[in-house]
């Protein structure tokens, strides 16, 4: 891949959570290793955590990279900082087909149509699903990203992360998660697989190079239209050369940045933060 047609953005994930007490020990899973794929390169990444533990790799049901490490030590604090360098490309032309074809895709697709709890739509998601539905599977896909993001507006603190598409749908408001959310709970109704994907986007459309911003995890969709074809609802542009793809799966709870849970009485706060400079 030519960086003439794309970027190269570096980016830096850390999350620390603070005990009130010693934790006794904790058992921990990672998704935060960039893809490597036909949109992208992963030139570099590594993860490491405080207190320093063995780390071991798979990856998992729906092809995302999980790096898991236990601490078996009291701690007070566990830092996570993963970092990645990689080269994006610009977005994909996508496709089109009839939905005969997307009806025999199905039938090997069935993960992608099934809904779990963040995406089951209820009547109102179904019926406005099957009025954006036309004749062809891209222009419905279209019409329900467009639909998604006029639906609802940009705020943090009005959801959270268990939050569904009908709740998100019904605030009018939500963060990049909801807007995932309710476009796959639109998508899937209307016949066309989907899945959740999460990783990281550079705000600025002309990033000045060798600047650090802070930012924060991301996520958007991929629908199937004759090929996976990747949008950005809550931005409402194509997936390009400022998104990072790490994980994909049904929905947010496929691919969380970092799941675990830890032995102890002791509370915890926990603080993450992202950046991301766009090197070339």
């Amino acid at each position: 891949m030519s960086r003439a047609d794309g970027w190269r953005l570096r980016v830096t994930h850390e999350t620390r959570f603070d005990y009130d007490a010693p934790a006794r020990a904790s058992y921990n899973e990672l998704r935060l290793t960039p893809r490597t794929e036909h949109r992208q390169t992963t030139l570099e990444t590594k993860i490491v955590t405080t207190p320093v533990a063995q780390q071991y790799s798979y990856v998992d049901y729906w092809g995302t990279q999980v790096v898991a490490f236990n601490i078996d030590r009291g701690h007070d604090v566990l830092s996570i900082k993963g970092t990645g360098l990689i080269d994006t490309q610009q977005p994909d032309e996508p496709e089109d087909c009839s939905w005969d074809e997307v009806e025999d895709a199905a039938l090997t697709m069935s993960d992608y149509l099934s809904h779990k709890l963040y995406t089951a739509p209820g009547p109102e998601l179904v019926g406005l699903a099957a009025g954006l539905r036309t004749g062809r599977p891209l222009e419905t896909a279209r019409r329900i990203m467009e639909h998604t993001h006029n639906a609802m507006s940009y705020v943090r603190g009005v959801t959270h992360v268990h939050t569904s598409a009908n709740e998100a749908f019904a605030d009018g408001a939500g963060v990049c998660q909801d807007f995932a959310h309710l476009a796959l709970a639109m998508t899937k109704s209307a016949g066309l697989p989907s899945r959740y994907v999460s990783g990281y986007f550079h705000p600025e459309f002309d990033a000045t190079i060798g600047e650090e911003i802070t930012g924060e995890s991301h996520a958007w969709v991929e629908v199937w239209t004759g090929k996976w074809w990747g949008y950005d609802p809550t931005n409402d542009c194509p997936v390009g050369e400022r998104h990072v793809a790490v994980g994909r799966g049904r929905d947010y709870s496929d691919v969380p940045p970092v799941k675990g849970i830890y032995a102890g009485n002791a509370e915890h706060s926990m603080h993450a933060t992202v950046r991301i400079t766009r090197t070339h």
